[in-house]
């Protein structure tokens, strides 16, 4: 697909009402909130029932879910209203489809079975009714390890013609997101443990970094 006039951002992990603030006054585009018991980041129904509340107007909302069972993403779509379900566990297409709701899928790059570009576009293509295909780093966990990939292993995801919009996770930081978003073009990139102090605790400092870099390398393009 042609690439953006900007880079979009989505600060994943929040479990604070004032974290929510800090990304919406810095320009961040969504917010996400974990629903993975197995997550530091984890939230549950009612603090995040809670929390969307604090989300401001024009700034979207991601449930993320890693093998969630129908009935509890569903509780989560009732209850939180996101506007994004991610998945990053092993859900099949035809699940992640099934809510009948816009969502995005995750792929753990490098790992086994997505270790050459070819495998990371044929993975990819299954998910084709995905809003976007987001790439993050594989490691023993599901995300927000801050680890980082080998952005090589999306050439030909880049390169198709039906591609997706890209999302780019894992490792992220504003020493190395200007070579990145020149190399990968993405639509749009995901961070979370790079803007924190601890691991569900955002900083307001480092998010306004990450950001202010991520502008900058933008007006590169």
């Amino acid at each position: 697909m042609t690439p953006p006039l900007r880079t979009r951002v989505k600060i994943c992990g929040l479990t604070r009402a004032e974290d929510i603030d800090a990304a919406a006054r810095a320009g961040a585009d969504a917010i996400g909130f974990v629903f993975y018991e197995g997550s530091k980041r984890f939230v549950g129904i009612e603090q995040a029932r809670l929390l969307r509340l604090a989300v401001p107007a024009f700034v979207s909302v991601t449930a993320l879910f890693v093998n969630a069972s129908e009935p509890d993403v569903r509780a989560v779509i009732e209850q939180v209203q996101p506007d994004l379900l991610q998945f990053h566990g092993d859900e099949a297409p035809e699940y992640c489809a099934s809510f009948g709701r816009p969502y995005m899928r995750a792929f753990r790059v490098g790992g086994p079975g997505l270790d050459t570009p070819a495998a990371v576009l044929q993975a990819c293509r299954r998910y084709a009714s995905a809003s976007a295909w987001l790439f993050d780093s594989y490691s023993a966990g599901y995300g927000g390890s801050g680890l980082s990939f080998d952005v090589g292993l999306l050439r030909d995801v880049r390169a198709a013609s039906d591609s997706r919009p890209m999302v780019l996770a894992g490792g992220l930081k504003p020493d190395s997101i200007g070579q990145l978003i020149q190399q990968v073009r993405p639509y749009a990139v995901d961070v979370s443990s790079r803007v924190e102090t601890t691991a569900g605790i955002k900083s307001a400092e480092k998010i306004g970094a990450f950001m202010q870099a991520l502008r900058a390398a933008s007006e590169n393009l």
